[in-house]
């Protein structure tokens, strides 16, 4: 993996956080321009990115991100944030439906959460933090097929956003396995997904959730 941070103390000590957890880190860099060039050479399963970087710290590393999904669809991107910032994440996370994930930065306190995360977005799944995915959920919005769910079936599709499987749902909301997956069918009636061969569904009834 690749770490990209600006903090050269911050960049120092995630990269030692991951290397005492077994990840390689052959290459890190403290701004954006060398990113390409070290995911070129190094094909890594995932880049660990910080959203705002230099020279603005505004949005170069959500347009990174963006770069090495288009030149290499099969990397993963897991963007940090020192604040909860919805709009331009969201709009990455459309653009780029597997192997993404948005985390604050203070999850690098937890070595293993970080790891687990990093781990899912290098295996093509999405990690949602849980206040974006909260904000995301308490901003108005017009109707949409979102109001047909009831709260319980909002409360599993939230925990779906944050890219938890059907078993961690069932610990988290403690109930049966079987009751998550009949939420999780009906998610997909209400939503209007049908089985399809191209799209997965799952991901489908997230990016629903996550553009209303």
């Amino acid at each position: 993996m690749i770490v990209a941070e600006d903090s050269a103390i911050l960049r120092e000590g995630i990269v030692r956080l991951l290397t005492d957890e077994g990840f390689e880190v052959p290459a890190h860099c403290g701004d954006t321009d060398p990113l390409l060039d070290l995911v070129d050479r190094h094909r890594p399963d995932v880049v660990l990115l910080d959203i705002r970087m230099p020279p603005t710290h505004t949005d170069e590393g959500i347009r990174a991100a963006a770069a090495i999904r288009e030149r290499h669809p099969g990397t993963g991107v897991l963007l940090l944030s020192q604040y909860v910032e919805t709009a331009g994440t969201v709009q990455a996370l459309l653009q780029n439906q597997h192997g993404f994930g948005y985390l604050l930065k203070e999850r690098v306190a937890d070595a293993d959460e970080l790891a687990d995360a990093l781990k899912r977005v290098a295996a093509g799944g999405t990690v949602v933090e849980p206040e974006v995915v909260a904000r995301l959920m308490d901003a108005p919005r017009p109707a949409d097929p979102l109001d047909e769910l009831t709260a319980r079936e909002r409360e599993v599709l939230a925990l779906m956003a944050e890219g938890r499987s059907n078993e961690a749902i069932a610990q988290r909301l403690v109930i049966g396995g079987k009751t998550v997956e009949t939420h999780v069918r009906n998610i997909f009636t209400k939503l209007q997904l049908e089985a399809d061969l191209m799209d997965h569904r799952r991901v489908m009834a997230v990016l629903t959730y996550l553009r209303a």
